[in-house]
C-alpha cells in the first residue's frame, strides 16, 4: 500500500494549526480546509465579500491540488463551508465559474454546502477538496 505523503506549497496559506495543507495516498489527494487567506502574508482578504473570499479560497485548493499532482479537474468532491445562508448565491456564482473555467471537460466535481461556524471571524467562506489522479 502506498504511503501517505504530506502535500506543502508556499502558493496557498501555512496551516495555523496541527495539520497539513494536504495529502497524498496513491491515487488520492486530500486538501485541507483552504480560507480567503493571502498566502504570502496569512492575511484574510477581501472582508465581507463572499464571492471574492470563494475565488481566493478556491485558488488556494487549485495550489495544493497542483503540488499533490492533481488539478481541478481531478477533484472528485468538494465540500464548501459558510457562516451565512444569506451567502449561498454570491458563492454559488463564484464557484461554478472557477469550476467550469477549471474543468474543460464539463464534468463537474460533486459538492456539499453546509453553513457553520469558522475558526476566524473574518472567513465568510472554507473549502476542502478530495481528488483521484
Amino acid at each position: 500500500m502506498a504511503d501517505k505523503v504530506q502535500i506543502h506549497t508556499d502558493a496557498a496559506p501555512a496551516p495555523a494549526w496541527n495539520f497539513s495543507q494536504g495529502l497524498r495516498k496513491g491515487p488520492l489527494v486530500q486538501v485541507s480546509g483552504q480560507g480567503p487567506q493571502d498566502p504570502a502574508t496569512g492575511a484574510y482578504l477581501h472582508p465581507g465579500d463572499v464571492g471574492a473570499q470563494t475565488r481566493r479560497t478556491l485558488e488556494n485548493v487549485k495550489a495544493v491540488l497542483d503540488a499533490g499532482g492533481a488539478s481541478v479537474e481531478d477533484v472528485l468532491m468538494f465540500r464548501v463551508y459558510l457562516t451565512r445562508r444569506e451567502d449561498f448565491t454570491a458563492m454559488n456564482e463564484a464557484y461554478g465559474a472557477f469550476v467550469r473555467e477549471h474543468c474543460s471537460s464539463g464534468v463537474l466535481p460533486c459538492r456539499t454546502t453546509v453553513f457553520v461556524e469558522l475558526p476566524n471571524e473574518a472567513m465568510l467562506v472554507e473549502i476542502d477538496a478530495l481528488a483521484h489522479i
